[in-house]
């Protein structure tokens, strides 16, 4: 029962409502929208991360196995 009372003394009046929708007739809310905006930024980030590993890796140690020469 605390943490009831803790979330109702938190929201005031919006206390048992639905969270507010983007457009009425869109069944996602404001906060799954803003939760997706901060999903996909991390991932793209890790993507870019990814990239440049992999990129260094190609370029720099692949010529030491004989994949590829620095001077084509």
């Amino acid at each position: 029962m605390g943490e009831a009372r803790r979330r109702q003394a938190k929201l005031g009046e919006n206390y048992g409502q639905p969270e507010q929708r983007i457009v009425p007739w869109l069944p996602i809310t404001k906060q799954q929208s803003q939760d997706f905006v901060t999903w996909s930024t991390r991932g793209a980030w890790a993507g870019i991360v990814l990239m440049i590993v992999l990129w260094l890796t190609i370029r720099l140690i692949g010529p030491a196995f004989g994949w590829w020469t620095l001077a084509e």
